[in-house]
This record gives C-alpha cells, structure tokens and sequence, in this order.
C-alpha cells in the first residue's frame, strides 16, 4: 500500500514539474507572399491575339496549431502544422483564380528575453519547415501535392492570462522554393510573412 502511495506521489509531483514545460496553441492570422510570380504561358485573349500571362501564388487567412516544449529556463523547442488558404491567380482580363491551399509544417527553436514562469515572455524564433502547394488537380488526401522546404525566423511574445492559459502574438518570415507547376520562367525564392494570435493551453 505504502509503495502505491509513494507512486502516486512521485506522479503527481512529476506531472506537476512536466506542467510548466508544455504548451499547446491555436493560432489564426494572415499569410502574405512575396516575390510570388511562378512562371508564365502563353494563351489566346478574348480577340483572338497571342499574349503571355503570369501566374502567381496568393494566400490570406491562415491557422497554425503549435506545441512547444520549453526544454530550459529560456529555451524551448516548437513544432507544428498550418494551413494557408490560397489560390493561384493569373493576370488575364478579368483576372481568373483557383484554389491552391498549402500546407505547412515546422520545427522552431525559441530562446526567451524572460525565464519560465515569468507573465510576459517575449522570444525570438528560428527552424526549418516544409511547404506543400495544392494546386487544381492535386489533393491532399492523394499526396500528389508540391513540397518544397525552407527556413524561417521571427518572433513573438507571451502573455500569461492565468495558471494554464497564455496569449501568444507571432510574426514570422518564410523562404522557400517555389513550386514547379510546369510554367515557364521560374525563377528565384518564395518569401511568405505570417502574423497571427493565439491562445495556449499549459501542462
């Protein structure tokens, strides 16, 4: 009996000790591209005549969940998942526009301006992550959709409400490739700025 309440014990103060580390958030902001142009061809316009047209990558609201692991008294570890709701544009007249979510997921190393505990911790935030692209045609439920993987930085700030809720405010920036969709004249880094906020859950 005494070796079950001593567990017991043991449990509970460990998950107590675990319950200042984790956290997990929903975030929901917007997503904004730039240098976007993704290739060009060539088509017939409404008269008749030749013209090359461009397309490019659009995106605008975005949700993020996160879970984050503060592994030290300023550092942390951060992975996650979000979606970007997009379309691909091109430059016709009226301009036409389909549908291209993406996809994301990412891993960021955090270090903190303030120890754990602490009601306001700002950070600054770094890591890999990999973008796929959902154009007409792809789906995500067949895996056929265009992956490419890149680096992001930025930062953000916590804000503690109570014992197990926190307010988060993020910006972060993107780079990665651009994905091929068969256009011509593709070229350069695909650039993408998130801003969001979002409540975490501690544990």
């Amino acid at each position: 009996m005494r070796r079950w309440v001593f567990m017991l014990l043991f449990l509970g103060s460990a998950a107590g000790a675990f319950a200042q580390l984790g956290e997990i958030s929903l975030s929901f902001g917007t997503s904004r591209l730039r240098n976007k142009d993704l290739g060009t061809l060539t088509g017939s316009t409404a008269t008749g005549a030749v013209a090359t047209f461009t397309a490019t990558a659009e995106t605008n609201f975005r949700f993020a969940v996160r879970f984050t692991v503060n592994s030290r008294r300023f550092f942390g570890h951060e992975f996650g998942y979000a979606y970007n709701r997009g379309k691909l544009a091109f430059n016709t007249t009226p301009k036409q526009e389909v549908g291209m979510p993406v996809h994301q997921g990412f891993y960021d190393f955090l270090a903190y301006a303030t120890p754990e505990g602490s009601k306001v911790r700002p950070f600054a935030a770094g890591g890999g992550h990999f973008s796929t692209f959902y154009p007409p045609g792809a789906s995500v439920f067949q895996g056929n959709g265009v992956t490419k993987f890149g680096l992001n930085y930025g930062g953000g700030i916590k804000v503690r409400l109570t014992e197990v809720f926190l307010l988060r405010l993020d910006a972060r920036e993107y780079f990665q490739g651009k994905p091929d969709l068969g256009l011509a004249d593709l070229k350069g880094m695909l650039h993408q700025l998130e801003v969001s906020a979002g409540l975490a859950f501690t544990f």
